[in-house]
């Protein structure tokens, strides 16, 4: 292989050397702590991210091992915030690990393998190395998810998802069995010519629809997309805080970007057929997740559904960018959505991280009532988790203000009746949905706590914390930075 194929993997080679290495190093570490482990796992997430944050700043794109891998300014941007995700977790996962025996070796070095996972499904080019990504993700989330092996609320967490996983990894396999049945090949670009040339003979459109329809309800288990989101609120109720954290973080951007280099890259020419599937998962998404939600007094379990909701906005980006066979609004739709994801797992991080900090051995904040009075105990917590509640529910100066306006403005562009009134209903959507998020600022602010000792959290937990909250805030103020690197991203991506 030439030097521009190892070039292109680098980020890769290291995560795996590294992963394997931690794994080997925790055999001798003593430290009930796991510092070394702890420290090796951040700098190798650190250094992986940097030569993200350095491709991406050259704005190259690279094909790579037989065109199988593509290295692009979209996968090095998602990649670099992936792993700045799971740099925040880890900071947050620590202190409540460590009070329930999980600080493990495992821990460190199965997330460092769901984050190479990650990394391998932003640069594929090929429907193999998409899968491949997607189970090396998938294999060590469901580890994860039952680390706490005497657990039994865990465990059951794990099986749920396992057995979910499995079924929604099958119908993504066989949705790209169908696709390459159809079309000869396995490389997206190729699939991308087949179809746009018209080349697919009319017996073999009916097999590229079915195709089409399994590729999408794969994809949409992964997001947590409704009707296929049974597994999302029984497993971050179920799982771990730190493993929710893992699995509803970093994942939620590798889904959005095989959702582009799947349904964009490769069958942009039967955006008819799957945008019509994506907009009955938005507006189901929507409406499932925010009247499920106000139901909810379990916290974990209310943002859960709130994921789902979440998601459902994200899909109506996706669902824009082709009117009438006109793709010149796709840059600005595919951005749009690719911003979104990022200030939704921005925001994510925060409320599973306060979920955490709050935490104590023995005790799970899991419930809203555990908040209760938080204003008074933490007054500066209180604040930063506020923060949070308005930016999911999209309360102007947050992140998820210029999310969720990006996404609408998209829809709207579009210009059809159809998607006017799509843009309606998410607006109306997003109002019901900001009752359960207010509720949670009510009970912080106005109910009288039932436990008055501060919260005793690390230094680095409470200073990335407060990082966190100021990022929403930056963004909700000043967001032109990272929509114009989620435009460029999407705009040389679409042009290759």
């Amino acid at each position: 292989m030439n030097a521009m194929n190892w070039l292109a993997v680098y980020p890769e080679v290291l995560l795996v050397v590294m992963a394997c290495l931690i794994a080997v190093v925790d055999l001798f570490v003593n430290d009930p702590a796991r510092r070394p482990t702890y420290w090796l796992s951040q700098l190798t997430i650190a250094v992986v991210g940097v030569m993200h944050l350095s491709y991406f700043n050259d704005g190259l794109t690279v094909y790579a091992m037989q065109g199988m891998v593509v290295a692009d300014p979209m996968g090095h941007l998602l990649a670099f915030m992936a792993c700045v995700a799971t740099i925040v977790t880890l900071v947050y996962a620590r202190p409540y690990a460590e009070s329930r025996d999980m600080l493990k070796g495992e821990l460190f070095s199965l997330t460092l393998f769901s984050l190479l996972g990650i990394n391998v499904m932003l640069s594929a080019n090929n429907f193999l190395v998409v899968y491949l990504g997607l189970e090396l993700m998938s294999l060590s989330l469901y580890a994860l998810v039952a680390l706490r092996r005497d657990h039994a609320v865990s465990t059951e967490a794990a099986m749920k998802y396992f057995v979910l996983g499995a079924l929604a990894s099958g119908f993504l396999l066989y949705g790209l069995s169908m696709m390459y049945g159809a079309t000869g090949s396995l490389s997206i670009p190729a699939v991308f010519n087949v179809i746009s040339g018209g080349a697919a003979s009319q017996p073999n459109h009916s097999v590229l629809v079915f195709g089409v329809v399994f590729v999408v309800a794969g994809l949409a288990f992964k997001l947590g997309a409704a009707p296929f989101h049974m597994w999302v609120p029984d497993v971050y109720q179920g799982a771990p805080t730190a493993a929710t954290l893992l699995l509803g973080g970093a994942p939620k951007l590798a889904a959005f970007a095989i959702t582009i280099r799947l349904l964009v890259e490769g069958m942009i020419g039967m955006a008819i057929e799957w945008q019509q599937m994506l907009i009955v998962l938005a507006v189901t998404s929507l409406v499932i997740g925010n009247l499920a939600a106000i139901a909810q007094t379990n916290l974990k379990r209310m943002l859960a559904y709130s994921t789902i909701a979440q998601m459902g906005f994200m899909l109506l980006g996706l669902a824009s960018g082709v009117v009438n066979g006109n793709t010149l609004s796709a840059a600005n739709a595919y951005s749009s959505a690719m911003f979104y994801s990022i200030t939704y797992v921005m925001t994510t991080l925060g409320t599973f991280g306060m979920v955490m900090l709050m935490s104590r051995q023995g005790f799970e904040a899991e419930e809203i009532k555990d908040l209760a009075g938080l204003a008074k105990r933490s007054p500066w917590y209180a604040l930063v988790m506020m923060v949070f509640m308005f930016s999911l529910a999209g309360i102007p100066l947050t992140a998820g203000f210029n999310g969720k306006l990006a996404v609408l403005q998209a829809v709207v562009t579009a210009g059809s009746s159809l998607y006017i009134g799509l843009a309606v209903f998410a607006v109306v959507a997003s109002l019901v949905g900001a009752y359960y998020y207010l509720r949670v600022i009510k009970v912080m602010f106005f109910d009288e706590p039932t436990d008055t000792a501060p919260l005793a959290a690390p230094a680095d937990a409470r200073f990335v914390m407060t990082l966190n909250g100021l990022a929403v805030l930056v963004l909700g103020v000043l967001p032109g930075g990272l929509m114009q690197m989620c435009s460029t991203a999407i705009i040389k991506a679409l042009a290759t």
